[in-house]
């Protein structure tokens, strides 16, 4: 099978043939339909996130089953499913008190199966997949944990940012925040996670939606897909506009990138009592110097949303279906389709904030 590999930090991805073993149990193999081009792969590809190579990258994805292991498995041969990137075991504290994102339950590293072993191979030598799916290939051998069964009126490219992007973005709201009807949100970053922030505050009935980027073309993305105001933080001062949208700091806030710099925004953007929430993936160098002076006497509160606080095998249903009534507007992010081949392109668009939302489309 062909799969997109990378084999050196800072260099494009290869297009190689590699060997695929068949399914053990508890696996399933799945021919891929779709897979999105997202920030969270280039961090792998240029060294932020320190991993084993080679490897093959993406974690937003669909397809279809076409083999499962031995014995009894939730998916059956043509079930239509979305990939989870994060494993949830069933088993340990996280997975049994409805926090499966954060599943601890495997011992072995993130680039491997959770038996420690790989599935994938070129010249006989192992080949690594990121979050055990590595979904730019033709055909992925994975845990079936990994692997949401979804309704198969579903288009594949829709499927595929449902399982990272629009989880991510519309989770951090409903399911993290737990942002309030008419409350005033501000979110700082307007690519794929940071739009679908802006149409979660759209939908659970936001007042001010305040969406802010460096470039235009994002923010004219954000006001479709629900803002009410923007802010170009190149050239105006964000806190000072926020304060003087909302009449002294937002309700919520969100940061969509992960910096230093838009970690301290979106706290200094609270009014009293506020909510500051991080939902774009740091380098692991990064280090933010917070006020905790601040923080105490205004009682405001900073805090996370991995994954969107979802739980893979329910929302992913719910965010189809939201999305199939019309509620959600998940076309309109996908500003770009390319082939396996064209896969760099995709990484070039996305670095250079070209598009909303890359997706890699396979026969």
């Amino acid at each position: 099978m062909k799969a997109a590999v990378l084999t050196e930090i800072n260099k494009p991805l290869e297009i190689l043939d590699l060997d695929l073993d068949p399914p053990k149990a508890g696996e399933a193999r799945v021919k891929m339909k779709a897979s999105g081009v997202c920030m969270s792969d280039w961090h792998m590809m240029n060294g932020d996130w320190p991993t084993k190579l080679p490897l093959v990258p993406g974690h937003e994805a669909a397809g279809v089953v076409t083999e499962v292991g031995p014995g009894q498995s939730h998916v059956s041969v043509g079930d239509h499913v979305i990939f989870s990137f994060a494993s949830h075991c069933g088993h340990c504290r996280y997975c049994n008190s409805g926090k499966s994102v954060l599943c601890n339950g495997h011992s072995a590293p993130g680039f491997l199966m959770p038996d420690g072993t790989t599935r994938m191979k070129y010249k006989a030598e192992p080949v690594y997949q990121m979050a055990r799916i590595g979904t730019f290939r033709e055909e992925v051998v994975c845990s079936t944990e990994n692997l949401v069964p979804i309704r198969k009126d579903l288009p594949w490219t829709i499927a595929a940012i449902i399982g990272c992007s629009v989880a991510t973005g519309v989770g951090a709201v409903y399911r993290a925040a737990k942002v309030e009807a008419g409350s005033s949100v501000v979110i700082v970053g307007c690519g794929g996670v940071g739009l679908n922030i802006v149409q979660g505050a759209k939908l659970v009935g936001a007042g001010k939606i305040i969406a802010v980027d460096l470039l235009d073309n994002k923010l004219e993305y954000a006001k479709q897909f629900g803002a009410t105001h923007t802010i170009n933080g190149k050239t105006e001062n964000v806190v000072k506009r926020v304060r003087e949208i909302t009449g002294g700091g937002a309700d919520y806030a969100f940061d969509a990138i992960g910096s230093e710099a838009t970690i301290l925004q979106i706290v200094d953007c609270l009014c009293a009592g506020g909510r500051a929430t991080m939902v774009g993936i740091p380098s692991v160098q990064v280090k933010a110097g917070i006020s905790p002076a601040s923080m105490v006497f205004q009682e405001k509160t900073l805090a996370s949303s991995f994954y969107g606080s979802i739980q893979p095998d329910i929302d992913f249903p719910i965010l189809a279906d939201l999305y199939m009534d019309k509620k959600l507007d998940l076309d309109s992010l996908i500003s770009r389709t390319y082939t396996l081949d064209q896969i760099n392109e995709g990484f070039n668009q996305l670095r250079q904030g070209g598009v909303a939302r890359g997706v890699v489309v396979f026969d």
